[in-house]
């Protein structure tokens, strides 16, 4: 019997009852979490993620990078499914919530030079430099445009403050791998069904239990996004407080 999963669906029933628990936790821990400087940081970073996104995802499916099965979708912002934009508020949202729940308490005494601000922005340069060189080969398109759109992003956060980051490893990997972790299976189960198919000739075909490792690149990247952004804007309040 073939599937009827739809996207809309998707979303009722593996995005947002996860959404949905992990703001109930952090309204329970209130009082013990940096909610509302976690939150105005979480809502700017949703509207530049929105922004951002749409643009090249919207190119990457004209390209053929992946698309959506028959009847999966139920209309379209240009080339871009409404569910698809939702995702782009949902998955900030939910990684936003577990960053604020464990991001534990900002830390005093760090500054970065102009010097490491060049570093760091160097940095990112260089991966969208890597990812630029992907491009030129079908087999690493798709690769390549995560990490070309990647960097800028990066180099602007990186350049702002990897000083701080690196004094919160632990942190910043727990808040992002947990949530890309569960994306990965999520999305594993949604191409399974068929709501969406990751064209084979723009991806390696390296893959971890059948998804794709640029999938796997994509939510760890997104993720590192939405982390460093609230983990950095918190770092920014407190030192001007």
């Amino acid at each position: 019997m073939s599937s009827t999963l739809t996207y809309l669906a998707f979303h009722a029933l593996y995005v947002l009852p996860v959404l949905a628990a992990l703001a109930a936790a952090v309204v329970f821990r209130r009082d013990r979490v940096d909610w509302r400087v976690g939150g105005a940081g979480l809502a700017v970073v949703t509207v530049l993620a929105v922004v951002y996104t749409i643009p090249w995802d919207g190119y990457l499916i004209t390209v053929g990078v992946w698309e959506y099965g028959p009847g999966r979708v139920a209309g379209r912002l240009w080339v871009v499914p409404y569910e698809e934009v939702l995702f782009f508020v949902l998955q900030p949202a939910l990684t936003g919530l577990w960053t604020i729940l464990v991001a534990g308490p900002v830390l005093d005494g760090v500054t970065q030079s102009w010097r490491d601000r060049a570093v760091g922005a160097a940095a990112g340069l260089a991966v969208s430099l890597a990812g630029a060189a992907m491009l030129t080969r079908e087999p690493t398109f798709y690769l390549g445009a995560i990490l070309a759109w990647a960097g800028p992003v990066l180099a602007l956060q990186w350049g702002f403050g990897w000083r701080y980051l690196v004094r919160v490893p632990r942190r910043v990997a727990v808040a992002v791998l947990v949530p890309s972790a569960y994306l990965w299976v999520v999305d594993r189960h949604a191409i399974r069904e068929g709501v969406w198919t990751i064209s084979e000739t723009y991806t390696t075909g390296l893959g971890v239990a059948g998804l794709p490792v640029e999938e796997m690149a994509f939510f760890v990247v997104t993720n590192l996004f939405v982390v460093q952004a609230l983990v950095l804007f918190r770092w920014v309040v407190r030192e001007w407080r």
